[in-house]
């Protein structure tokens, strides 16, 4: 699903806090090229993967229900297979996030369809740091 530049723009302004799934601080990976940048733009990012206790200096969660405070975008750096379990994971949230955002290469049908009743917005195919990139300059 398309949404309008003013949709996204709200979803990214400089801020919010990020639960960024996939997390892992290796040099010259996208995840670690994005989730830098949104730390430097000024996101509080939160970094989500099962096996490392920190990433970026951050202490990682393993999964979302390990977040204790409220979310207002999930980034997802997962296979389009794992999605469907992370949109169950949104489900289960005491406070769900806005969005729920796939990264470029990254589409779930069945994750889009367990998330619409609810009113989470959710990206499939489009990377944050392009579009921040492209509506804030």
């Amino acid at each position: 699903m398309l949404y309008a530049d003013s949709t996204l723009k709200e979803l990214l302004a400089p801020g919010k806090t990020i639960a960024l799934i996939g997390a892992k601080d290796r040099p010259g990976t996208d995840v670690d090229m994005v989730g830098r940048f949104l730390l430097n733009a000024g996101f509080r990012v939160i970094p989500v993967h099962p096996a490392r206790a920190e990433v970026w200096g951050i202490p990682a969660r393993k999964t979302l229900a390990e977040i204790d405070e409220p979310i207002d975008l999930v980034n997802l750096f997962r296979a389009p297979e794992a999605c469907p379990g992370h949109a169950a994971e949104v489900l289960a949230l005491g406070h769900r996030p806005a969005c729920f955002w796939m990264q470029t290469g990254i589409a779930s049908p069945e994750a889009r369809v367990m998330l619409a009743p609810t009113g989470v917005v959710v990206v499939e195919d489009r990377c944050t740091m392009v579009e921040y990139r492209r509506l804030w300059g």
